[in-house]
């Protein structure tokens, strides 16, 4: 039996949201943690979405103890770790499930898992990760649908990426903290993620320094402790309501927000035209009469992030004249402009980029979530439209969206789940 999410649409939005833990942290602390000796490891602010629940079924594989005293507070005890192959399916449910391939190796100098899964957004190499546990002294195969990977020994390395990718630069630096000697990893990523990542294994023992610059230093040490740490909160999570509220808040407050991780998309919604008031911690959006066509293209972070194009390009089909959307990350991020169609919006699709023509008087229907953030701009879409959409594959969804439907309704939208 299937679950679909039932919108009925044009109604106000209106009250307060708290935005949680992040969802691209917590799926590499809760890996991270392995790397403690011994001992307990509590995070606080941990999102209740599937991908957590599918990282613990792997701490459990690998006998970790994991506990949640409250909803969002997690337990990981390793006093009875062992090294086993991650091979249950829910490796395959998750992309960050190879944060385990940079943990295990640090740890044990010894992995081997399946190959990981998540959401197809177009190519997504692997390699960069590959590459840089080469250069820390390991050799890798790949049979079967298994990597293998091990090593001897760890040795700091100068590592270079070809671009910068978040998942390599996190997973390289879990195998080189207990590596020996210092490793210098340049072009690196940049987002808030890495930084938190960066605190909490700090925090555990690790020197690592440069967190949110172009090169990070990582002086290996021999063993990590257990420590407290409570997650960031999530900037696609407060993007993403701070766009619904954009298109269908009379006046919405997002609170728990760092307003400096979202500068990119608060820039972009003041140049369509958003009454948006930015406190300390949150935003405030009231309604406005028309919203201006913009011209957005997705960098990589303190850029405009992939993951709020789709969302953001649910308001453009809202706004007045011709708005594109320019992917440089994931070049076929774009699924979502099919089902987008399907509402009624005026989309035309290039190589790499979208183009809206707004306003489009979007109306309800029958679509699928092909994706997590594509799952999210159908949600904005049903609350804009008229009359009842209906998304199926919504598992995409509970992802990276705790308590969507909660939230929603809380705020005044008529928002609710069925089985199929």
């Amino acid at each position: 039996m299937a679950e679909i999410i039932k919108i009925e649409g044009n109604k106000n939005l209106e009250g307060t949201v708290r935005i949680g833990g992040a969802k691209n942290a917590t799926v590499a602390l809760i890996p991270a943690a392995i790397l403690a000796n011994r001992s307990e490891v509590n995070i606080y602010g941990v999102p209740n979405i599937s991908d957590v629940k599918s990282l613990s079924v792997l701490l459990k594989e690998l006998n970790v103890s994991v506990t949640s005293p409250t909803s969002d507070h997690f337990q990981i005890d390793t006093s009875n770790m062992r090294n086993v192959n991650l091979e249950h399916d829910a490796v395959t449910k998750l992309r960050a499930s190879y944060y385990f391939m940079g943990a295990l190796l640090g740890k044990y100098k010894y992995v081997r898992m399946q190959m990981p899964g998540g959401c197809y957004l177009g190519p997504r190499p692997f390699d960069l990760h590959l590459k840089g546990f080469e250069a820390l002294g390991a050799s890798w195969t790949y049979s079967h649908g298994f990597y293998e990977i091990k090593a001897d020994k760890l040795v700091g390395a100068k590592i270079y990426l070809d671009f910068q990718s978040v998942g390599a630069t996190i997973n390289i630096m879990l195998a080189a903290v207990l590596a020996e000697g210092r490793t210098v990893i340049e072009n690196v990523a940049k987002e808030p993620e890495i930084i938190d990542v960066a605190t909490f294994l700090n925090k555990m023992g690790a020197n690592i320094r440069g967190a949110g610059t172009n090169v990070i230093t990582i002086d290996g040490v021999e063993t990590l402790e257990g420590t407290q740490h409570e997650i960031i909160p999530d900037r696609i999570e407060a993007g993403t309501y701070i766009i619904m509220a954009a298109a269908a808040a009379k006046d919405m407050t997002v609170e728990n927000i760092i307003p400096l991780h979202l500068e990119a998309l608060i820039s972009k919604l003041i140049e369509m035209g958003v009454d948006i008031e930015v406190g300390v911690d949150f935003a405030r959006i009231r309604a406005v009469d028309t919203l201006k066509a913009i011209d957005v293209t997705t960098q990589t972070y303190p850029g405009f992030p992939t993951d709020l194009q789709q969302p953001l390009t649910t308001l453009l089909t809202q706004a007045v004249g011709d708005s594109s959307v320019r992917e440089t990350i994931y070049i076929e991020r774009f699924k979502h402009c099919n089902e987008l169609q399907r509402m009624g919006a005026d989309i035309q699709l290039h190589p790499a980029k979208s183009t809206m023509r707004g306003p489009s008087a979007l109306y309800g229907s029958k679509v699928m979530a092909t994706d997590l953030r594509c799952g999210a701009s159908l949600v904005i879409a049903g609350l804009v439209a008229e009359g009842i959409t209906e998304i199926s594959e919504v598992y995409h969804i509970d992802r990276g969206y705790d308590d969507l439907v909660g939230k929603l309704t809380n705020l005044g939208a008529k928002i609710w789940r069925e089985d199929v």
